[in-house]
């Protein structure tokens, strides 16, 4: 009588493997569309925080309007705010100008914009921009002095905007 062995044979190995590149080839596009989107939605919501603190910012430093750039609006900790840190971001979103890494797969850029005789700047453009297109987003987002978060089909390549005419061009998020 022939005594069989205990185990799986290469057949059924085969197969359990098959099963599994199949449901990782369904589940990893799916995993990387939802990446995608929560990146989007914390860049959305990164470009709010840092229009809520030009808007802290031009009330703070009336002579200066809005701040210049965004490095002016957080500062590392300890911070101690001042016109060039006000404190009013975290530091990670505050540094996460393009040529850095960034925030959740974006880079942010806040610019003071229209300069009175005094210098102190009357307007401002907040711009995002995916740091690798396709993989950490698809879109760029803006906003401008009037509050209204837009978007646009980003590209390849996108740097964030930096002037009104151009935000003003994107689509107003509902």
């Amino acid at each position: 009588m022939e005594k069989r062995s205990k185990g799986f044979s290469l057949i059924e190995l085969l197969i359990v493997v098959a099963i599994i590149l199949i449901i990782a080839a369904i589940a990893i596009p799916n995993l990387l569309r939802a990446r995608i989107a929560a990146n989007e939605a914390s860049a959305s919501n990164s470009v709010r925080q840092i229009n809520t603190a030009e808007f802290a910012y031009n009330t703070a430093y009336p002579n200066n309007g809005y701040a210049a750039a965004l490095t002016n609006l957080g500062g590392a900790a300890p911070c101690t705010p001042a016109a060039a840190t006000a404190c009013l971001l975290d530091d990670v979103l505050a540094s996460a100008a393009p040529g850095s890494g960034g925030k959740s797969g974006y880079v942010f850029r806040a610019t003071g914009l229209v300069p009175n005789a005094t210098g102190a700047f009357n307007a401002f453009v907040t711009g995002t921009a995916p740091a690798t297109y396709n993989i950490s987003g698809v879109r760029n987002f803006c906003a401008t002095e009037d509050g209204v978060i837009r978007f646009s089909p980003g590209g390849a390549g996108s740097t964030p905007l930096n002037t009104t005419a151009a935000c003003l061009a994107f689509t107003a998020m509902q």
